[in-house]
């Protein structure tokens, strides 16, 4: 638990996402079947039982699975401190793949590192049968609900990579 985010962490939606069924996930999660078994303040943590539909033929889980499960981490973990109606969504991240995922359980905790108005960065440890296989940090971008997007507003143009103007 992360005492600094404790004033900001809104436990009904906390309650909400770690009880929520996997199928319910809908897309890319829902798919993989992406569990969250913990919740707390500025702390998540999410797992994923890789079969052998996710294996390659090496027998280990292809990276995109560990992928995956670490953007969604990214992102859920910063839901019960942002305000209701936000909406949080992943601009970029890295993972170090330090071992193959194997069959069996694999798991990701996400600790927030710092939050603010609009941006949060998140760090990422993912385990697989017990062992550190994959190490992550990532930005999340806050948006407000009707929060007009980033392509409705005109851009000045920087005259790199501008096409000529039309006469």
């Amino acid at each position: 638990m992360q005492l600094e985010f404790v004033d900001r962490f809104d436990a009904e939606v906390a309650a909400r996402i770690a009880g929520a069924e996997p199928a319910s996930a809908g897309g890319l999660p829902g798919f993989l079947g992406i569990r969250v078994v913990e919740c707390g303040p500025g702390v998540l943590t999410a797992r994923i039982d890789v079969g052998a539909s996710l294996l390659t033929p090496f027998g280990a889980a292809h990276g995109g699975v560990l992928a995956a499960l670490v953007d969604h981490v990214l992102g859920a973990v910063c839901y019960p401190l942002i305000p209701r109606g936000a909406w949080a969504a992943t601009t970029e991240f890295k993972v170090n793949y330090l071992a193959p995922v194997r069959e069996g359980p694999l798991e990701a905790r996400a600790e927030v590192v710092s939050l603010g108005k609009r941006t949060a960065v998140v760090r990422i440890e993912a385990r697989s049968g017990g062992e550190l296989v994959g190490i992550a940090q990532g930005t999340v971008t806050i948006r407000a609900t009707g929060a007009s997007s980033v392509d409705s507003q005109p851009r000045p143009r920087s005259g790199v990579g501008d096409p000529p103007p039309r006469d």
